[in-house]
């Protein structure tokens, strides 16, 4: 009876240890590992996260290509195991492993107490960016301090006050801004709860990302945004609604001059509609890049 081939034998009792895993060869391995997650993005998250563990804070995805040949260390390799893990297996969303995440021109800190800045959210800072000099910006709901902080590092002459009715989301915001070192006023309360918006000065615009996922979607979201994102910065009722219903009177009362607020899919005309019953005049709806409603804004006298 023959016994096992030679190089069987040599497999198996072969004492040296296996090479190194290189940097792009760990970045493919994530990418396929991602894909069959049903991870969005695959080969982006996967080069954002080998980026982070070979110069951590400054993940530069480049040098991945110029220096892929390069072997991970036993140190890089066990932090991009727990990265792997936490992305693949938790779901946790890339800006929260990353602790940052670009909101058009400035790095904000991110974590579980915010909502993770999406792109969509851009327009209300493109219509903070056509105010005339020295206008008054309140920012409604404003997590992380995106879109306040962003106006504030585009538009230095607008007096930018922001408000959020959970402490922690007013904590990441304030870090944001003394990081960045942007001069916006926080304030904590409900949306214009207890504001004297006279103080804050005129003409007044208020921008906003409320609330506005249906309670009944919960579901159906990324696990990402439902495991991940605060909830109560998510659900606005049944309709994701009930937040915009009470901001718009909120703002008409404060004698804004503009409003403008970010809703979901489908939900520009019953918006505009609110507006209109308020007296808001020129009504109009903003398109995302992907030719949804995004942003009703409305003007008053």
């Amino acid at each position: 009876m023959s016994g096992p081939a030679p190089g069987a034998r040599r497999a198996a009792t072969d004492p040296r240890p296996a090479a190194p895993e290189t940097r792009l060869d760990a970045v493919r391995r994530l990418a396929a590992r991602f894909a069959a997650a049903g991870i969005d993005g695959p080969r982006l998250d996967a080069e954002l996260l080998v980026a982070e563990v070979v110069d951590p804070g400054r993940p530069d995805r480049t040098r991945l290509f110029l220096d892929g040949h390069e072997p991970l260390t036993p140190s890089q390799a066990a932090t991009l195991a727990a990265l792997e893990r936490r992305r693949a297996d938790e779901r946790a969303p890339v800006a929260h492993l990353l602790g940052t995440r670009g909101f058009r021109h400035v790095d904000l800190v991110v974590d579980g107490r915010v909502l993770v800045p999406r792109p969509e959210t851009e327009l209300l800072v493109e219509v903070g960016l056509e105010l005339p000099s020295g206008a008054a910006v309140l920012d409604v709901g404003t997590g992380s301090g995106a879109i306040a902080l962003a106006l504030a590092d585009e538009r230095p002459d607008l007096r930018i006050h922001a408000t959020d009715v959970s402490p922690d989301a007013l904590a990441v915001a304030r870090e944001n801004a003394r990081r960045l070192d942007l001069p916006v006023t926080f304030h904590a309360g409900d949306l214009l709860a207890g504001l004297d918006a006279a103080a804050i000065g005129t003409p007044l615009a208020v921008l906003s990302n409320p609330p506005y996922v249906p309670d009944g979607d919960r579901p159906s979201l990324m696990p990402e945004v439902r495991d991940h994102d605060p909830a109560l910065a998510l659900f606005g009722g049944p309709d994701g609604l009930d937040v915009v219903r009470r901001l718009v009177p909120a703002a008409t009362d404060a004698g804004a001059a503009l409003l403008a607020i970010e809703i979901g899919a489908g939900q520009a005309p019953a918006t505009a509609a609110l507006l209109e019953a308020a007296g808001w005049r020129d009504v109009a709806v903003r398109d995302d890049l992907a030719g949804i409603g995004r942003v009703v804004l409305g003007r008053r006298p």
